[in-house]
């Protein structure tokens, strides 16, 4: 068991924020990705359907073979944790509990902000989480669906981006929040646009790497974790897998994870399965 992946879900390339995360705190580790880009973004669209597309990629990676499963996705994490996780029996992880955790313990002043998809914001979770955990704080919830936009479509660097940033947040600006999770994992993609709009003083909870602090600690726990003698001997592997377009996909990748060796797989959605292409320009 401890030899096998630790599978990521996400809708795109936000959990490769995730994946960059499990690289640094986990180097012994192999990892299995799968971005559903073909589908993305799953803010806008119903949580009931988010839960099928969450289902379909959990039983692509559990057929791969996983030890522990981390929905690297705020709005996935919404719709389906709870479900997969009661039926699932390896751990399952979402990222809104970590960051949710992370951003109580950093506030000074009391007032948290949260930015995520429609989706996500509208599930009202981080704000449940939060509240349950200390009552006495405020939080506000933007949505900010054209940042996954942005991410997606490489935009990064365009001259209108820190813009389009600075107007999304500006609600959270006034309201004088000294924290702000970044309620979706590709947000951290853009983290310095996102820091400059808010000013230095904001704290930046990134939920990715909270995520992986917990997996860690769940590694140790359930006796999943591999040892560095270990990974000398069977050597981590890294698979990722997109259902999108493979190029484009394997630029951001190879950006972010600082890997230019990193290719790319693909996969399609058949009816209710997702399935691996032999070809990957299939």
């Amino acid at each position: 068991m401890k030899e096998l992946p630790i599978g990521i879900i996400d809708s795109g390339f936000g959990g490769l924020t995730v994946v960059k995360q499990s690289l640094k705190q986990l180097p012994n580790e192999s990892i299995i990705y799968l971005g559903d880009s073909a589908r993305c973004p799953y803010g806008p669209r119903p949580l009931s359907q988010v839960k099928e597309f969450i289902w379909q990629m959990t039983n692509f990676l559990l057929e791969k073979g996983i030890k522990m499963l981390v929905l690297a996705c705020n709005t996935g994490t919404a719709a389906a944790l709870e479900e997969i996780r009661a039926t699932l029996s390896i751990p399952v992880i979402g990222v809104i509990h970590p960051g949710s955790r992370a951003a109580i313990k950093e506030t000074q002043n009391q007032r948290i902000g949260v930015i995520g998809t429609q989706g996500t914001i509208n599930s009202r979770l981080y704000e449940q989480v939060i509240l349950e955990k200390a009552n006495h704080l405020a939080v506000k919830s933007v949505a900010a669906p054209e940042f996954v936009s942005i991410v997606e479509e490489n935009r990064m660097d365009d001259a209108k981006t820190p813009d389009i940033v600075k107007t999304q947040l500006q609600s959270l600006i006034d309201e004088g929040v000294d924290t702000l999770v970044l309620g979706c994992t590709h947000y951290p993609i853009i983290r310095d646009v996102i820091q400059m709009a808010m000013g230095d003083s904001v704290s930046l909870i990134d939920s990715g790497v909270e995520t992986i602090n917990e997996v860690s600690t769940l590694l140790d726990y359930f006796n999943l974790s591999r040892s560095a003698q270990e990974a000398l001997e069977c050597p981590a592997t890294m698979d990722i897998y997109t259902t999108g377009e493979a190029d484009r996909f394997e630029t951001v990748a190879k950006t972010w994870l600082q890997n230019e060796q990193l290719v790319v797989k693909t996969c399609r959605i058949e009816e209710d399965n997702i399935v691996e292409n032999i070809n990957r320009n299939a």
